[in-house]
């Protein structure tokens, strides 16, 4: 990268702590630029005007401004390619990013913070809000299961991260925050591979400097 790359993040945001899994495993250095959600910062104009949805991450990098997690963390491999995150065999490759999209798409975002207020909003104590998020994680999570059954290695797909356990491990976290007993002992095992590596330890919401 000609100049050192802005990572727009919150230190529990499991889409910023996917990209800075990505940072790390590609050995690339950035900078960081803290936005707390929970204090609404990511609204702020200045942020906006970067990210009009107003989501975690961004990426400022080469003059420009990436956003959405998977993207971002496609476009660092595609530029990036050492070690590459997604297989070569395009069967294999689908298979991965499916993985990923199920909990980028059909997890995460209806167990996140901006739903969680609005269910709030409408009247659910919480109980019932941690109900509905420990719920959402447990469906997802068991089709998740399901895509891996039957493979071999210590990683989701065989014996080299994909962008698969970069996906998982912060959703895993995410699990145990709203109480989700881990029954998937094959993706418990895939975390466990991963979090033994340096880059993903580094990634890790409690080793931010924003952490609380």
């Amino acid at each position: 990268m000609a100049d050192t790359p802005i990572l727009h993040g919150y230190y529990r945001s499991s889409a910023s702590y996917r990209v800075r899994a990505v940072l790390n495993l590609k050995g690339l250095g950035y900078a960081d630029a803290f936005h707390h959600l929970r204090k609404g910062e990511q609204r702020a104009p200045g942020y906006l005007a970067l990210n009009p949805q107003g989501l975690l991450p961004a990426l400022e990098t080469e003059g420009d401004v990436l956003t959405q997690s998977l993207a971002i963390c496609e476009y660092l491999d595609e530029v990036y390619p050492t070690p590459p995150l997604l297989p070569a065999d395009p069967v294999a490759r689908a298979k991965v990013r499916a993985f990923a999209l199920a909990i980028a798409c059909d997890i995460h975002p209806v167990q996140n913070l901006k739903v969680l207020a609005r269910l709030r909003a409408l009247g659910l104590d919480e109980a019932q809000v941690s109900l509905w998020a420990a719920t959402t994680i447990e469906d997802g999570l068991d089709a998740c299961d399901a895509l891996i059954a039957g493979g071999r290695g210590p990683y989701c797909f065989g014996d080299t991260v994909t962008l698969a356990d970069v996906f998982l491990v912060p959703q895993l976290y995410n699990a145990r925050r709203f109480g989700v007993a881990l029954r998937w002992p094959r993706l418990v095992a895939a975390e466990a591979a991963c979090l033994a590596m340096p880059a993903f330890r580094a990634a890790a919401p409690d080793a931010q400097p924003d952490a609380e």
